[in-house]
């Protein structure tokens, strides 16, 4: 019996209020409800740190204090990413193994499906994590949890959380990445995309991914269930302040 999976419709929200609402679908997940799969944007151009990332460039609260960028932390892992030109995902479920990167392939082929259909193939990174680790941003290396271009430009960088069997996986589709605010935060420039991927509409591209879930990954038709008053109450009370207000 295939199990159902929610479909939660697009919204652009500020950075705390989605963080809290992928929490909440995590913890729905351990609940017992279905598993859960969103497409997002972002109201402000937004850093989110990984939750375990401590390296803060102090720029960084300089820029949140000035109004150019809003700080808030991920519940999933992984560095400093950098939300401007970007589409965000987050699926909530229950992967058949608990093997970290075969979750990840396992959770990232609707994507490279999705891209491949577009004339734009992405292989997972070979830069090993540790080497990676001393960057703070996200996209300044693939690993095996990203994927990216055959000239090496990462497009999709993703990140997990792991409560017993159940997975939140977090990622940022890269469409089109603003170059000097990616110089602000960062000090380079973003990745150097394929040329075509310039023609990317969002709302095309977000059909076709929610298309290529169906069949790739869910395997089954997505049920649009936008939240109701309860379960928005619910996520508002997990709700935290900024990290730059903090």
């Amino acid at each position: 019996m295939r199990t159902s999976w929610r479909w939660i419709p697009p919204l652009q929200l500020d950075g705390t209020t989605q963080m809290a609402l992928d929490g909440w679908m995590l913890n729905q997940l351990l609940a017992g409800a279905d598993p859960m799969l969103r497409l997002y944007s972002w109201r402000r151009p937004t850093l989110s740190l990984g939750r375990h990332q401590r390296r803060l460039e102090p720029h960084w609260h300089d820029l949140y204090s000035a109004g150019v960028i809003d700080l808030v932390r991920r519940p999933s892992g992984g560095r400093a990413v950098l939300h401007a030109g970007d589409l965000t995902y987050a699926l909530a479920w229950r992967p058949d193994t608990q093997r970290r990167q075969e979750a990840y392939v396992q959770s990232c082929h609707w994507l490279q499906m999705a891209f491949s259909q577009l004339g734009l193939p992405l292989q997972f990174g070979t830069v090993a994590g540790m080497a990676a680790h001393g960057a703070p941003s996200c996209f300044a290396s693939g690993t095996a949890a990203d994927l990216v271009h055959a000239n090496g430009a990462k497009r999709i960088g993703s990140a997990q959380l792991w409560r017993g069997p159940c997975l939140l996986q977090h990622g940022a589709i890269l469409l089109s990445p603003p170059v000097e605010l990616w110089r602000e935060v960062f000090g380079n420039d973003p990745p150097p995309l394929p040329s075509q991927a310039d023609s990317l509409s969002p709302d095309a591209l977000q059909e076709r991914l929610r298309h290529c879930a169906e069949r790739y990954l869910c395997g089954t038709p997505l049920l649009q269930q936008p939240l109701d008053a309860l379960e928005w109450q619910a996520v508002m009370q997990t709700k935290t302040a900024p990290l730059g207000a903090v």
